[in-house]
């Protein structure tokens, strides 16, 4: 059992964080590489041309491990999830009447260039919409979801949890389902992979979009993508030096070579090499490997179940167990305190969460003890 990982971080002693899906906190192991990697940079003659490569393999390589992905050539390094959205819209042929399904009030980044289609293709977007705070709620949006699916769509578009309450999706049956109707399925990885449990080769989601600086526990500008076969092919949103074969060659970079790097290689924002956020963001994820998103779950599981059941069910909402994550949850508050007393009072015990829509939205990792989550839910009853 993974215990309190606190010491690991730098994180300030006068505040309580349960806020990881806004930001991760910084790594100490992190910071050091960070600064390690900046102070390289102030005598680039200690970077080799080997060095614009060999990180940003090391990085695939974990990613690709963390996910379950059987290539690296299927990773791509991107700068923001609006980036990897692009990327898939630029490579799917779009006719009117086409219809891409979305979730409610999910996050933006994963909105608004499928709203911008309705007007440039004449696409239909589909907004599933969340079911009343009540018992069986995360089932109904699940059903409500599924069938939304038909001949008609040709992309579904979605997180695995829904980033306001941790809402928990069904991948593999929604994947069935986009299979059956030749659809694709686009997944916004990015308030899940790192601290619950992704598969690739479980649910061969046609592309995985994670930005780096939440669950990943990188730095802020650089994520991670994987594409899979359908994408191979296709044509990048810029056409820079490092995506080309031969690339490697630097006395050779006179003689242009026209072909791309295999696969989602093709797709690496340019300047992938970063050599401050790429070493930094692949450490992270080396920690996270060595810690496993299973036993992150876990510990957030046993870090929060019991202190849950204290809120009383007639005055606030938290989604059933089995159907939400245990690192990211919303409270809502039905018949108890107010939001803005709720946020006043959490305010006044240091305590930092995030407020999404009507969600009091919670997101613990490895470094929160049982006392700061007791301190947390006092605010509901007392």
């Amino acid at each position: 059992m993974l215990a309190n990982q606190k010491h690991r971080f730098n994180l300030s002693e006068e505040a309580i964080y349960l806020n990881g899906a806004y930001m991760a906190p910084q790594l100490r192991s992190v910071e050091q590489i960070g600064i390690e990697s900046l102070r390289k940079k102030a005598s680039p003659f200690f970077i080799s041309e080997s060095d614009f490569f060999s990180e940003k393999i090391v990085l695939k390589q974990r990613f690709a491990q963390l996910i379950e992905a059987p290539d690296p050539e299927c990773i791509a390094i991107i700068p923001s999830v609006s980036y990897g959205i692009a990327t898939v819209i630029k490579n799917i042929e779009f006719k009117k009447g086409d219809e891409v399904v979305v979730l409610e009030e999910q996050f933006p980044s994963n909105y608004y260039a499928w709203k911008q289609l309705e007007t440039e293709k004449e696409v239909v977007l589909k907004i599933i919409k969340a079911p009343k705070l009540e018992v069986g709620r995360a089932e109904r949006w699940n059903e409500a979801l599924l069938e939304a699916i038909s001949s008609k769509t040709k992309v579904v578009a979605i997180p695995n949890i829904h980033w306001a309450d941790g809402t928990l999706f069904n991948l593999k049956l929604i994947r069935k389902r986009t299979v059956e109707e030749g659809a694709y399925l686009i997944i916004d990885g990015t308030q899940s992979v790192g601290a619950l449990p992704f598969s690739i080769a479980e649910i061969q989601p046609d592309a995985l979009i994670c930005g780096g600086y939440k669950w990943l526990l990188g730095a802020y500008g650089l994520g991670l993508a994987y594409y899979g076969e359908k994408f191979h092919h296709g044509n990048p949103l810029e056409n820079n030096w490092m995506n080309h074969e031969g690339s490697e060659n630097f006395s050779n970079l006179v003689n242009y070579n026209e072909n791309f790097k295999p696969k989602a290689t093709r797709f690496d924002v340019g300047e992938s090499s970063n050599f401050i956020l790429t070493p930094m963001l692949s450490e992270a994820i080396r920690q996270l490997l060595e810690w496993t998103p299973a036993a992150i779950q876990e510990y957030c599981k046993n870090l929060t179940q019991d202190f849950l059941k204290q809120l009383p069910k007639n005055e606030y909402y938290v989604e059933d167990p089995k159907f939400r994550a245990h690192h990211l949850f919303g409270i809502y508050s039905t018949q108890g305190k107010t939001i803005a007393a709720l946020k006043e009072e959490i305010s006044a015990k240091k305590i930092v969460v995030s407020y999404r829509g009507n969600a009091i939205r919670v997101s613990p990792n490895v470094y929160n003890s049982p006392e700061e989550v007791e301190k947390l839910i006092s605010c509901f009853i007392s």
